[in-house]
């Protein structure tokens, strides 16, 4: 934890929230602009290795401090371990989740640490609150620079065969895309009604009206084309597809 918390302890609520919006910074940019060199540092043939963020908005893949107990709350332990046992997106996600959790616990630390009250924790949370999380910044689109592909998946929303009845439904999904603003409302109920309990085969979140979804032809799962890597275009020419799950089960001999 070089770096952290041990060259700089924040004793108000403004200066606890500025620590905690730095290493929010620093973790995002691990998750996002940073990924693919935050992939290639989490290698499973590792130890147990954790992500931190510091105040400085930088990032660090590192070993847990050795002392017991440590100087700060430490972040989950191993997360290069399920690097290569799940999709990319899934881990990205669960790591996000925890990246949260353990800003909030360095946040809490410090209130208890220096005594914070009632209204002063509660004004801390609030403030902490009106932020995104890391995992909806990171499933929302990978810092906002997949959203002129949302908007070509709204707008192209297509599917991987004509004959495919699954496909078609998906299409119906998008259509309200294009529906006029005064009729969106009440698509959006109805959608809630029919849709709300579809979730992704991957990353297990529900469906969005702005998404590309594929189903398999083998389990019959739906899936966001992002989290199985599979674009509007590729589908278009995908006669039977098959989730990454179902193409690595091996027949029976």
């Amino acid at each position: 934890m070089e770096g952290g918390g041990a060259q700089y302890n924040p004793r108000t609520v403004e200066e606890v929230f500025r620590d905690f919006k730095g290493r929010r910074a620093g973790m995002i940019k691990a998750l996002t602009t940073d990924v693919e060199e935050f992939y290639q540092q989490c290698d499973p043939e590792k130890e147990n290795l954790c992500l931190y963020g510091f105040p400085s908005e930088q990032w660090e893949v590192n070993l847990p401090a050795e002392e017991v107990p440590p100087e700060l709350p430490e972040p989950a332990l191993g997360i290069n371990f399920a690097r290569d046992g799940m999709q990319e997106k899934d881990w990205l996600s669960l790591v996000a989740v925890h990246s949260d959790a353990w800003l909030l616990s360095v946040a809490f630390y410090f209130g208890a640490r220096f005594g914070f009250d009632k209204a002063d924790r509660k004004r801390l949370f609030n403030m902490i609150n009106d932020l995104p999380t890391i995992f909806e910044v990171v499933t929302g689109g990978v810092a906002k620079k997949q959203t002129k592909d949302k908007s070509l998946v709204s707008n192209h929303s297509s599917n991987k065969s004509k004959s495919n009845s699954k496909v078609r439904e998906s299409q119906a999904k998008h259509s309200k895309a294009s529906q006029p603003k005064d009729e969106e409302q009440g698509l959006d109920e109805e959608d809630e009604d029919e849709h709300g309990e579809t979730l992704c085969g991957a990353c297990g979140e529900n469906y969005a009206s702005d998404e590309f979804w594929i189903c398999c032809d083998a389990c019959e799962k739906w899936f966001h084309g992002k989290c199985v890597k599979i674009t509007p275009a590729r589908a278009e020419h995908i006669k039977q597809y098959k989730c990454p799950s179902c193409s690595n089960k091996r027949a029976r001999p």
